[in-house]
């Protein structure tokens, strides 16, 4: 039997939050949105965003690169569109709804996959995943930033009380660094080659995964 799952209800949410997301998370994610945008620029020039959203990341790309950005939520996208023109974001090439699991790419098209702050959120992780390796080109990276719960010491139970806020803001004490490991584990051409503690006090982290030349 085929997954079902509520892309519809997921749009749904996504557009309450459009109008207010920027006002809650502009600064309070900016280490996080630079870094990953550092880690992706570090890998070629054409770079694939899933999950744009309003387009918070867009800003910290160098001008000399390619970025295309797709999200489920149009209306989280007429804000990156809208942002892009405020800023004179040049090197923003393609803004388009899309879902992750379903990207409209050809194989091996991007040197990097940034993926900020959603793969708590997609129904199917490691479908995406599937995809974002489908269209990475060898020797490029996925860059995942998110919430990603701990797995060992008293942070776990820590994360357990805390599990109902979280959920409010899609961060997820459930989905752990380990749950990408496995994934990884899964493709003999993938390698998880860094996992690195961001603002604030390693709350967030930085994963890389590298596609094997």
């Amino acid at each position: 039997m085929a997954i079902q799952y509520d892309l519809e209800g997921q749009q749904r949410v996504y557009e309450k939050w459009a109008p207010i997301y920027d006002a809650i998370y502009h600064k309070f994610l900016s280490d996080a949105h630079s870094k990953t945008a550092a880690a992706a620029s570090n890998c070629g020039r054409d770079i694939l965003e899933v999950g744009v959203g309003t387009g918070l990341v867009l800003r910290y790309y160098p001008p000399d690169r390619n970025v295309v950005g797709v999200d489920l939520s149009v209306h989280m996208l007429q804000k990156a569109i809208e942002k892009v023109d405020e800023l004179g974001l040049t090197h923003v090439k393609l803004l388009a709804s899309m879902d992750a699991c379903r990207l409209g790419f050809p194989d091996a098209r991007f040197d990097a996959v940034a993926v900020p702050f959603v793969i708590t959120l997609v129904p199917d992780p490691e479908g995406a995943l599937d995809e974002m390796r489908r269209v990475l080109k060898p020797g490029g990276e996925i860059i995942v930033t998110s919430k990603l719960g701990a797995d060992r010491g008293i942070v776990p139970k820590i994360e357990e009380w805390l599990a109902p806020l979280m959920r409010q803001v899609g961060w997820s004490s459930h989905f752990k660094v380990s749950r990408l490991e496995k994934w990884a584990a899964r493709h003999p051409d993938m390698d998880v080659v860094e996992v690195a503690p961001v603002f604030p006090w390693g709350f967030f982290k930085l994963v890389r995964i590298k596609k094997k030349a």
